[in-house]
């Protein structure tokens, strides 16, 4: 017999999962109508981690109001540090010599991090088609329905500590762009047809169902 928590994990483990197919299937909409390339995917894929970053520290904040501030500062300087050092390198892969991220005079001390960052998504937004910016709007919603629907209604927060919770994008980050790079290598070694784009976005796809529904299994039987 099922009890009404059975039910309820259910029912938001479905909307969650719902949310994030269908966004992921947009890149599927910018490849049939808007001809977005592998530069475009793979730019998408990289801005998601500071969607990711931006929800983790909420996260913790929710967590521990006061003691995950320290927390949280150290994380957007390591986490923002390493989304720019990845973006870094997917902006020069994709037009090569010339990028300058760092615009007038060094920010001090740790803040360099941030200053790299900023101009990695300066330059991200310059090299991203129009419509990109509802891709990304779009991902920002499915990730805030995650938070509501499992860290808040279903009360995951009350079994996650600031630790996991600032250790957990890193791994996602690690597996899913791994597997996203190494596809964007092969399309561009032998051409861009269409097929190769939608098996990347489908490659995307299965991982993030994967991760996700991993994810919040490990949490629910805590």
């Amino acid at each position: 017999m099922n009890v009404p928590g059975d039910e309820y994990t259910g029912r938001r483990r479905q909307i969650s999962l719902l949310s994030l197919v269908l966004v992921n299937l947009l890149p599927v909409l910018g490849v049939l109508l808007l001809d977005w390339d592998v530069g475009a995917l793979v730019i998408l894929y990289w801005s998601e981690n500071l969607v990711l970053g931006f929800y983790t520290l909420v996260r913790m904040l929710v967590v521990a109001p006061l003691g995950g501030l320290g927390a949280g500062l150290f994380f957007c300087l390591h986490y923002g540090g390493f989304c720019a050092v990845h973006g870094l390198f997917i902006v020069v892969l994709l037009i090569g010599e010339g990028l300058d991220p760092f615009a007038g005079e060094p920010w001090p001390f740790l803040l360099v991090f941030f200053q790299l960052l900023v101009g990695v998504v300066r330059e991200v937004l310059a090299l991203a088609p129009p419509a990109w910016l509802f891709a990304f709007a779009a991902l920002f919603v499915s990730h805030g329905v995650s938070f509501v629907v499992n860290f808040l209604l279903a009360g995951e927060r009350r079994h996650l500590s600031v630790r996991q919770l600032m250790a957990a994008p890193y791994l996602r980050i690690v597996i899913l762009h791994v597997a996203i790079l190494g596809g964007a290598f092969a399309i561009t070694l032998f051409g861009q047809p269409l097929l190769m784009l939608l098996l990347l976005v489908l490659l995307k796809l299965a991982l993030d169902v994967q991760l996700h529904l991993r994810e919040h299994r490990a949490i629910a039987r805590a």
